[in-house]
């Protein structure tokens, strides 16, 4: 039995051993070309993991019958070296595929080579968005692009709520490629690139120190670098040296050196970065990378550079895994595969071609790599368009010699804490060894006298620390609860060391613009001029200027009362009226009425009496004419609207409180040059000069509520003003503490209210300004803001709303006295007709040779309108039956003898003599009736 076993022992060892030759025997070498930088971090790890990549993919499938054999040439960092050494493995090794070059900047001339050979250029490292598969079918990427990460920073720059960032990048095809998709990403988050500085590879640490101090001096303090490991280990520590590595400043890095981090120098690291936020790919912590490390570690442990693991050195693992398989699947192309070379043509591209051939191998061996997919130490191996598809990015903050992991940046946009939660990323430790968020944003506020219910600066007594309250500021706070971010903040008082306000409101702005402060809030009112430097947010109070004047006392202790209800020009008018009416009456009634005839002083007092007492309807004489009468009835209508009008307005006077302004007029003002008073530091000053016209030396400024009191109450001839002009909240916010002793009168001038100011472009103000229409539309919160800061507008008892004017004015009897002056003059010049054409005088050639001259015929006139008509007998106190007048002259009581008159006078020769006759009878007659005669 024992010799049986050890026969079966040896047989079987034996037949191990054939079957290993004969495996042996069948292997099929396949040379693939590897273009590093052997003298870089990342050429010198990636030669050791790929080492190990061919020990540990043949152990697995010690099946396979081909064997990749990798051929190395240094590229030496440089472009031309790179393509000497790829042109020399196609050239002379025949390689059937390429692995490298290590930079973008190399890659993207070698890739045209490796189309024209059709050889696949694969690469782990090259990640620059520049480099597209889409552009050379023959380049294959087995690394994320770059272009993946730009929404993750952009997504954490927005998340802490900065808006305004500058970009640090190296002058390489690796630098430049992210770029544009960085900008395109910031700008769709409404991000502001402040600048962007471009490193170049020839700057010395003192040009890149320039470029630092250029940034600290502008006081920028959010940065975003992109650059390779070496000249980002540079900048940092350049940045420790000028102080931008303390409190205050934010760092994110790309992870071009996120990657890299690790195989910097610890020191530089511990040093330099502290704080500094970065982004790279997840690499989920599978078995298969757990087993490896420890491998890993004890092959590398003695190499500093080495020992940690590299998610590069990963990739170039797992670019040999997936070139194995795909020689693998492509194994009866292999033996016959070969580079065929083309030797005819003389031209140097034909040349080029001869030189390096075509492969055969080429086409089929770059679809088995595209459509290769396996679990590797990086994850899942999958390509997607000829790239390596990246599954989420990880946020990890540098602490020492240490990372820490923040949080995830899954496909879908979301930041998170886990790839399997949705909170929110852990809190980092930024430069400075503070927990506290850089870039606060440095809020300058108004250091103010008077009206502190807006604004309110005063400093804690023990710390210093400015205390900021008052309207304005309780809505700047409310609508920071608002924001979709977080916004760091502290006030900044515009103050001298004295704690003295530093100027005025357009003062402060500037300070924007010199980038002193990054925004001013406050009761800062929105103009045009301002808006010339400083971009406003949507306004957040009333708006528009005033003036303010004081109350007289009340009217109804004034004797004099009863005058006020009518205006002086409708007093003056009314009077007027009563007078033209009662000469009207006179001239239609004088010649037919005994009442309006008599001695000139009796004529004139009947005038105005009866003028005067149609007011009160008190008048005895009875009128006779019908053109009179018509006037009269009119006129009455005009007395009964004015009587009631006074009547309704002195009782309402008498009844009422009322408190009248004693100016109401800014043209009033002007034209008797008083003086005017405005608030101090504010833009008002300006308004009075250019908009209406004041002259500055009639101007006199104040800070408080009661500078504005006692300045109104001395008046116009103590040293006070006539009016003080102010915007609308402050003038309501003086009336509602001094209730009815002043009043708002005037025209409202239009302004925009009170805004927040930030600098011109800032992405802020569109987020702000939705913040703030949140709050003002809130009436909820907007009633809290405001009653906790303003005194109560009903808490004056005696507050009475005041009336612009108490007196009627002629304006609202207008139309009344037109209608009764044209019915007066329309009845008086019909009558005036009618008198000259019956009583004209002609000229009677016997007696007056010459003619009659015109103003002797006007005389004639008169004498005839001053006589009595003999047609009419009606006396308000006697009537008598019969007129002996007409008797005497044989006329009837029923004929008006103005008509024989008429007819006489039309006589040639005799009508001179019957006029005069007339006159004599008519003298005779007037003389003989006796006072009292039926």
């Amino acid at each position: 039995m024992a010799e049986q076993r050890w026969i079966f022992s040896l047989l079987s060892i034996l037949l191990v051993t054939l079957r290993f030759e004969c495996l042996i025997g069948k292997e099929i070498k396949v040379p693939v070309g590897i273009v590093l930088d052997q003298n870089s971090t990342v050429g010198e790890m990636a030669e050791n993991f790929m080492a190990m990549a061919i020990s540990d993919f043949y152990a697995a499938n010690d099946n396979y019958q081909t064997r990749l054999s990798l051929i190395k040439r240094d590229s030496r960092g440089d472009v031309v070296s790179a393509a000497s050494a790829v042109l020399d493995l196609m050239e002379n090794e025949e390689v059937q595929a390429i692995i490298g070059p290590q930079s973008s900047s190399q890659a993207n001339f070698v890739i045209e080579l490796g189309g024209k050979a059709q050889v696949p250029i694969i690469s782990f490292s090259a990640t620059s968005p520049s480099l597209s598969p889409a552009k050379s079918q023959y380049f294959v990427r087995t690394a994320h692009n770059d272009s993946f990460q730009v929404k993750a920073i952009a997504s954490i720059v927005h998340a802490y709520g900065w808006q305004e960032i500058v970009i640090i990048y190296e002058d390489t095809d690796y630098g430049n490629g992210l770029i544009p998709y960085l900008l395109d990403s910031f700008q769709e988050l409404g991000t502001r690139i402040f600048c962007r500085i471009n490193i170049l590879a020839s700057y010395t640490d003192n040009e890149i120190t320039r470029e630092l101090n250029n940034m600290k001096n502008k006081r920028r303090s959010i940065f975003v670098v992109h650059m390779a490991a070496t000249n980002g280990a540079r900048l940092f520590s350049l940045a420790k040296k000028v102080g931008m590595m303390g409190e205050g400043y934010a760092w994110l890095v790309t992870q071009g050196l996120s990657i890299l981090l690790d195989p910097v120098d610890e020191k530089v690291m511990m040093d330099s970065m502290l704080g500094v936020l970065g982004v790279r790919p997840y690499i989920p912590n599978s078995e298969k990378l757990k087993k490896f490390k420890p491998r890993w570690e004890k092959n590398f442990s003695s190499n500093r550079k080495l020992d940690e693991l590299n998610l590069f050195g990963l990739w170039a693992y797992d670019t040999i895994w997936a070139i194995a398989m795909a020689v693998e699947k492509t194994v009866d192309n292999v033996k016959s595969s070969s580079l065929k070379h083309n030797r005819t043509g003389q031209s140097t591209r034909i040349n080029l071609e001869a030189a390096i051939g075509i492969s055969s191998m080429g086409p089929k061996l770059l679809k088995s790599i595209l459509s290769t997919s396996f679990q590797g130490l990086s994850g899942e191996f999958h390509l997607a368009k000829g790239e390596l598809k990246p599954k989420a990015l990880e946020i990890f903050n540098v602490i020492g010699n240490k990372e820490r992991i923040l949080g995830y940046y899954s496909l879908n946009g979301v930041l998170s804490k886990s790839l399997t939660s949705k909170d929110k990323f852990k809190q980092p430790l930024w430069p400075g060894d503070t927990l506290e968020q850089p870039r606060k944003l440095r809020i300058g506020v108004p250091v103010k006298t008077g009206f502190s219910e807006f604004m309110k600066v005063k400093w804690h007594p023990e710390t210093a620390e400015p205390i900021v309250s008052g309207f304005s500021a309780d809505v700047f706070r409310e609508m920071h609860k608002m924001l979709p971010f977080p916004l760091p903040y502290e006030f900044i008082p515009f103050a001298d060391k004295d704690r003295k306000s530093r100027g005025t409101y357009d003062q402060l702005l500037d300070q924007i613009r010199k980038q002193e402060v990054d925004a001013a809030v406050g009761d800062i009112t929105v103009v045009a001029k301002r808006s010339l430097f400083v971009d406003f947010t949507l306004p957040f109070s009333e708006s528009g200027v005033s003036m303010v004047v004081l109350m007289k006392h009340d009217e109804r202790d004034n004797m004099w009362i009863f005058l006020k209800p009518l205006s002086r020009n409708l007093w003056l008018t009314t009077a007027l009226a009563f007078i033209f009416t009662g000469l009207v009456v006179w001239v239609l009634e004088h010649r037919i009425n005994t009442d309006f005839r008599g001695p000139p002083d009796q004529q004139f007092s009947t005038v105005f009496w009866f003028s005067f007492s149609t007011l009160v309807f008190a008048h005895r004489e009875k009128l006779l004419g019908s053109w009179t009468r018509f006037v009269v009835i009119i006129w009455f209508f005009v007395v009964l609207i004015i009587s009631q009008s006074y009547t309704a307005s002195l009782a309402s006077m008498l009844t009422v409180k009322r408190m009248q302004p004693t100016f109401a007029d800014v043209k009033e003002i002007q034209r008797n040059g008083h003086f005017v008073g405005y608030q101090s530091n504010s833009f008002v000053k300006d308004f009075l000069i250019k908009q209406l016209n004041f002259s500055e030396s009639k101007l006199k400024n104040y800070s408080t509520p009661e500078d504005y009191a006692e300045a109104l109450s001395l008046g116009i001839h103590n040293g006070g003003v006539a009016a003080i002009f102010d915007e609308i909240p402050y003038i309501k916010l003086f009336l509602a503490k001094f209730c009815s002793k002043f009043q708002m009168v005037g025209p409202t001038y239009k302004t925009d209210g009170f805004g927040f100011a930030f600098p011109l472009g800032s992405p802020l103000v569109s987020n702000i300004s939705r913040a703030i229409l949140n709050v003002t539309q809130d009436k909820g919160k907007m009633d809290i803001i405001e009653r906790s800061n303003f005194p109560d507008e009903n808490a004056c008892d005696d507050q009475i709303a005041p009336n612009s004017s108490g007196s009627l004015s002629v304006t609202s009897f207008g139309g009344l006295f037109i209608i009764t002056g044209l019915a007066s003059i329309f009845s008086l010049l019909i009558h005036i007709m009618k008198f000259i054409w019956f009583h004209w005088p002609i000229s009677n050639t016997t007696h007056h040779p010459e003619g009659i001259s015109f103003w002797l015929r006007i005389l004639e006139l008169a004498k005839h309108f001053d006589q009595k008509d003999p047609s009419v007998h009606h006396d308000s106190r006697v009537h008598p039956t019969t007129s002996p007048a007409a008797t005497s002259v044989g006329a009837s009581p029923d004929h008006n003898f103005d008509d024989h008159t008429h007819n006489l006078s039309r006589i040639p020769s005799q009508g001179a003599e019957v006029v005069a006759r007339y006159q004599d009878n008519q003298n005779e007659t007037t003389a003989t009736i006796p006072p009292n005669s039926p």
